[in-house]
């Protein structure tokens, strides 16, 4: 697996999984999960969950975040980046922003993204966003690692 040969991610990954399964409410683990990927990987420069509207079931709606505030607060399955990866289910990377027509800015400065869905049993529960002002930053080994960091949210989402 990429994530074995990446000794960051290695060494990052059991501190996700501590404060995933604190005792904490759900909405502190993951605020402190956004701050904490901010924090230790560099080029990570906002971090955000958006979980699915439990009404709608067609919509995002942001919940905890690490970095600056955003306008989309609210994200339809198919819009942007994050409506992408709901709808496809699968993880999106963007190495620049600038050529992805279904983007929705949220900063002059960020330059590519990663969303991750947040899946349980078959069904989106959330995605993972993540910002950043490098172009290309993100590779294989953010996406195994950032995976295996959703499968842990997911059942924090449904335990």
């Amino acid at each position: 697996m990429v994530l074995s040969s990446n000794p960051a991610f290695l060494r990052l990954f059991p501190r996700v999984k501590q404060l995933i399964e604190s005792t904490a409410s759900r909405d502190e683990n993951l605020a402190a999960l956004c701050a904490l990927l901010k924090d230790a990987v560099p080029y990570y420069n906002w971090v955000g969950v958006y979980f699915l509207d439990e009404h709608t079931k067609s919509d995002l709606v942001l919940g905890p975040f690490a970095g600056a505030p955003t306008e989309h607060i609210r994200i339809p399955f198919g819009i942007g980046v994050c409506g992408q990866a709901a709808v496809l289910q699968k993880t999106v990377i963007v190495p620049d922003v600038r050529k992805e027509q279904n983007y929705l800015s949220c900063s002059p400065f960020v330059k590519a993204e990663i969303v991750v869905p947040i899946s349980f049993a078959g069904a989106v529960r959330g995605v993972l966003d993540i910002d950043s002002h490098d172009c290309a930053p993100f590779t294989a080994a953010d996406r195994a690692f950032l995976e295996r960091v959703c499968a842990l949210i997911a059942r924090l989402l449904v335990g």
